[in-house]
């Protein structure tokens, strides 16, 4: 028992994240202070108890959802930006202190549809593939880091975008 928790964990998939856009010099403090404490706060406290109990028992697999905003600049995304790319960051963190009975790696999708994510049609044509992803995609490649195949696989941010940050929307 970790901390008066009980039961095994093998994998976390850590998916939080929510948006406010806002032009830089009009982010409320309250803007930044909510996005803050979903897309950064919640990965890093939910994967904390995910790791206490992986490091008391057989060891596991944490995966947090990052972003391509996490590694590139967009406007009016400065607080989520900020927030993915600290996810990507405390993902390189775990991985070294976790290691080795817990690999830690970041899945950065980039433009997937979903059904409460809409793009206009500019935006498919903006990316390499020339599509948006789908989420079983994204859904393919966390079963995949989570898997024995991803056994040397640790402290990466694993972009999924079809394209887009190789000179997609991101060189545009």
């Amino acid at each position: 028992m970790v901390d008066g928790l009980v039961g095994k964990l093998d994998v976390l998939i850590n998916n939080a994240g929510i948006n406010l856009r806002r032009n830089f010099v009009d982010i409320l403090v309250e803007d930044w202070h909510k996005v803050m404490q979903v897309d950064l706060d919640g990965v890093f406290f939910v994967a904390q108890q995910a790791a206490r109990r992986m490091l008391a028992g057989e060891g596991g697999v944490i995966l947090n959802t990052a972003s391509t905003n996490g590694l590139v600049g967009y406007k009016r995304h400065a607080i989520y930006n900020t927030a993915k790319a600290g996810v990507i960051e405390l993902t390189r963190c775990m991985a070294l202190d976790l290691a080795p009975k817990v690999r830690v790696n970041a899945v950065c999708p980039g433009f997937i549809q979903t059904p409460l994510l809409s793009y206009p049609p500019t935006v498919a044509e903006s990316v390499p593939l020339k599509r948006l992803g789908r989420p079983e995609e994204i859904a393919a490649l966390f079963a995949f880091l989570a898997s024995e195949d991803a056994a040397f696989i640790t402290g990466q941010a694993i972009v999924i975008d079809g394209g887009e940050l190789a000179g997609g929307l991101a060189s545009g």
